[in-house]
């Protein structure tokens, strides 16, 4: 085979990420509809409405990855600041009078005609793609001085101020994870690292009992039976539909919990509806998909930095963050393993917003393995 024709064959996308991430794909679909049968009967007069909508968000989601995998990494590592503004600006607008949508007494949403968008999904994106490349500008400053290390805090501190004042603690706790995961796999100084995290969490400690219903979410976590008909009213009929599960579940589309018992399952405890219908094996196969997509993502972060792609492996960095962090604390919330927390299940849950910002990452990663293989014959001619 020609060298030429070896490249070619090695550009197609990653089959193994594709598979797994079209494998979540499809289970989200599917818990999603047996989830909302009952939530959309009643407010919709449709059993299938949130199925059939989460359809089309799919089909946009695919669409929009599709776009962001044509534009190369040297386009992304030119236009990181741009897409920063941008995210910064979505960010002013939702907060606005008027522009903004309330849901819940929070001000998180944007509507574009039929479409509403989550500007705190894209922030994410725009926070990866620009660090990424500033990590690349910056990487002997960021190693060997303060300032290379606090430069993206101011960043940081912009972006989680108009998080907070959504207010948003979920969206907020996800950003700081991001930049300093990408901060310290970028090499920064140890010292300097755990001073800024140590004001960091103590600040987010704060934070997290200034408001009283921040106060109530981990009280009740602590102990949820305690008051099992309020505060703690969410998580009790979640742990109900874990153990109602088992090993092999009560079977897909027979959940009691789904009954108005857990309000709107199929949002942000879809997977408790998912383990009480397929029981520990379905639990046990999405998280291991979730784990071989990470770790596909952090194979391709690898070998992108052996063959002198830094972009591309910082890139990937910031993307195993926010598919690990968010997957882990989804879990964790519904389980009772972690406080309550707005943040959906990547690929899985309901939501416009959410699916077509993990597509769009997932693009960006495969992106990533496209043009490893034109560094190597670059290296070897």
């Amino acid at each position: 085979m020609s060298r030429a024709a070896a490249v070619t064959a090695m550009q197609l996308p990653d089959r193994v990420l594709m598979g797994l991430a079209l494998t979540l794909l499809a289970i989200g679909l599917v818990a999603i509809s047996s989830a909302s049968v009952e939530y959309a009967q009643i407010n919709y007069g449709d059993p299938w409405f949130n199925a059939k909508r989460h359809a089309i968000y799919l089909v946009v989601a695919l669409v929009a990855g599709a776009v962001t995998y044509q534009f190369s990494l040297g386009f992304w590592q030119r236009s990181g600041w741009l897409c920063l503004f941008g995210a910064l600006v979505l960010l002013l607008l939702v907060l606005l009078p008027g522009i903004g949508r309330e849901v819940n007494g929070s001000q998180r949403w944007l509507v574009f005609g039929p479409l509403t968008l989550q500007p705190s999904e894209f922030a994410k994106i725009a926070l990866v793609v620009y660090l990424a490349g500033y990590l690349v500008r910056r990487e002997q400053l960021v190693r060997s001085e303060w300032r290379g290390f606090l430069n993206p805090m101011v960043l940081l501190f912009a972006l989680t101020l108009l998080l907070l004042l959504e207010p948003d603690f979920g969206a907020t706790v996800m950003v700081v994870a991001i930049a300093f995961g990408m901060l310290f796999l970028a090499g920064v100084r140890l010292g300097h690292f755990l001073l800024v995290v140590l004001g960091a969490v103590m600040a987010m400690g704060v934070l997290a009992v200034a408001e009283p219903y921040r106060v109530q979410r981990l009280t009740a976590f602590t102990d949820p039976w305690a008051d099992p008909f309020n505060t703690g009213f969410h998580l009790t009929q979640s742990l109900i539909a874990y153990g109602r599960g088992e090993w092999f579940g009560v079977g897909l589309g027979s959940s009691i919990q789904k009954l108005l018992y857990l309000p709107e399952a199929h949002t942000d405890f879809v997977f408790a509806i998912w383990a009480e219908e397929t029981g520990f094996v379905g639990v046990f196969i999405v998280i291991a998909l979730y784990l071989a997509l990470i770790g596909r993502i952090l194979w391709i972060a690898r070998e992108s930095s052996r063959r002198g792609n830094l972009f591309g492996a910082h890139l990937c960095h910031g993307v195993t963050i926010i598919f690990a962090g968010q997957a882990f604390i989804n879990m964790g919330m519904s389980a009772g393993l972690l406080p309550t927390k707005g943040l959906t299940l990547p690929l899985i849950s309901y939501g416009g917003s959410s699916v077509i910002a993990s597509c769009c990452l997932l693009a960006l990663v495969l992106r990533v393995q496209r043009e490893m293989p034109l560094e190597r014959a670059g290296a070897g001619s």
